[in-house]
């Protein structure tokens, strides 16, 4: 017994160090309420994993900066908007906020109006560095971006298991989201609005060897000459990887509505990335286009795309559906049981890539719900659409 006693006291002991280590741990997690521009810079920069930064609503100056802030994946650095319905609104200066090298962050419920440069500005510090992980924008609203030009609302460069989840983008220069050398990321429930008197190229592009992300759920409405960009046109030093020979590979575009814009998406320098159950809905000019706009010998030809169970709606307006540029691999696309309804009359599609399991749809009948998005209704078609998630799931408001 006299044995036993010291090897149970030290376990008690142990115990009891590490129990004192995690409430030592979880002390340094605090909740900071700032209200003005001084007390919101002196914030960031003493955050520290499981700390929060809460900003009361009003009027706040651009330019924010953060570098180098470290949460971890069960306690990240959180910074808010304290009233979701109020958030805090950011003006002046060339870009709203910009966090470099920063891991296990999450930014929410803020607005950032009327940047010249970009919206908000996420990296890991310059491409050879490592990737920033566990970035997360929530409830963000990025508004009047640019207006012309490569001015993106927001720029995401070298992030890894990223998401940017209900946040919403109107009016930019470049693209509403440009994603360079980007990985494992999710977009989701988010909205794209193009505005009058700005550039708007992309609604949303993933290049410069952009990898594994999905977008889902979201709405893209007059959201650029491409609604999504699969891949792009990169400058050498900017690839993550460096030796990438794809700008964009297994990006999955799902359950979105495209309205307006010159084409819903363009697959460009890409390889396995699919296009499936969209909603695509007047484009000015072609449904999806198929391009090579990087050169050089370590670039691969643009390949493997597929397009597949997408309800279109046209007009006259399409003459071209697919536009196919030189150097691409048209025949190594998949295009596969598809929706197509011309809302003018009958006018079939003319494919230059064979589908198999397409139709023609007649009677199709749209209405806007209270978000504006566009539903099928009172129609079989609607349900068999439904099944495959086109149109009838509920993009969030």
């Amino acid at each position: 017994m006299s044995m036993k006693m010291p090897l149970l006291i030290r376990r008690a002991a142990l115990a009891g160090i590490i129990a004192f280590s995690t409430l030592s741990q979880n002390a340094v997690a605090a909740a900071v309420r700032v209200g003005s521009d001084a007390e919101l810079r002196r914030g960031l920069a003493g955050l520290r994993a499981g700390d929060e930064l809460v900003i009361a609503p009003g009027n706040y100056r651009g330019g924010v900066s953060a570098r180098g802030l470290r949460g971890e994946a069960r306690r990240p650095v959180i910074v808010r908007g304290e009233d979701p319905k109020r958030p805090p609104v950011f003006r002046g200066g060339n870009v709203g906020w910009h966090l470099s090298g920063c891991n296990n962050v999450t930014l929410r419920d803020i607005r950032v109006v009327g940047f010249p440069g970009n919206g908000i500005n996420i990296d890991e510090g310059g491409a050879g560095r490592p990737l920033s992980e566990g970035i997360r924008l929530e409830r963000v609203s990025i508004e009047d971006t640019g207006p012309r030009g490569n001015h993106d609302g927001l720029k995401l460069s070298g992030l890894a298991g990223f998401q940017v989840v209900d946040c919403a983008v109107a009016g930019w220069g470049g693209s509403a989201i440009d994603m360079v050398g980007c990985h494992k990321g999710r977009i989701e429930g988010c909205r794209f609005v193009g505005k009058d008197g700005f550039s708007q190229s992309n609604g949303v592009q993933a290049k410069g060897g952009s990898s594994d992300i999905v977008i889902h759920d979201s709405i893209f409405n007059r959201a650029g000459q491409r609604g999504v960009n699969l891949g792009g046109s990169t400058g050498a030093p900017y690839f993550r990887p460096k030796d990438a020979t794809f700008e964009a590979t297994g990006v999955v575009v799902e359950n979105c509505q495209f309205e307006g814009g010159l084409c819903a998406v363009a697959f460009v320098n890409s390889k396995d990335c699919i296009v499936r159950y969209n909603l695509i809905y007047k484009p000015d000019k072609w449904i999806f286009r198929i391009l090579q706009e990087s050169q050089g010998d370590r670039f691969l030809p643009c390949q493997a795309g597929v397009f597949e169970s997408n309800l279109v709606v046209y007009d006259r307006r399409v003459r071209s559906f697919v536009n196919i540029g030189p150097k691409t691999l048209p025949e190594t696309f998949t295009l596969r049981g598809n929706f197509w309804s011309d809302s003018e009359g009958a006018c079939r599609p003319n494919l230059p890539i064979r589908e198999s399991g397409g139709r023609q749809v007649g009677g199709l009948r749209l209405r806007r719900d209270r978000s504006g998005a566009l539903r099928t209704s009172g129609s079989g078609l609607a349900r068999e659409l439904g099944a495959v998630g086109i149109a009838t799931k509920k993009t969030r408001e």
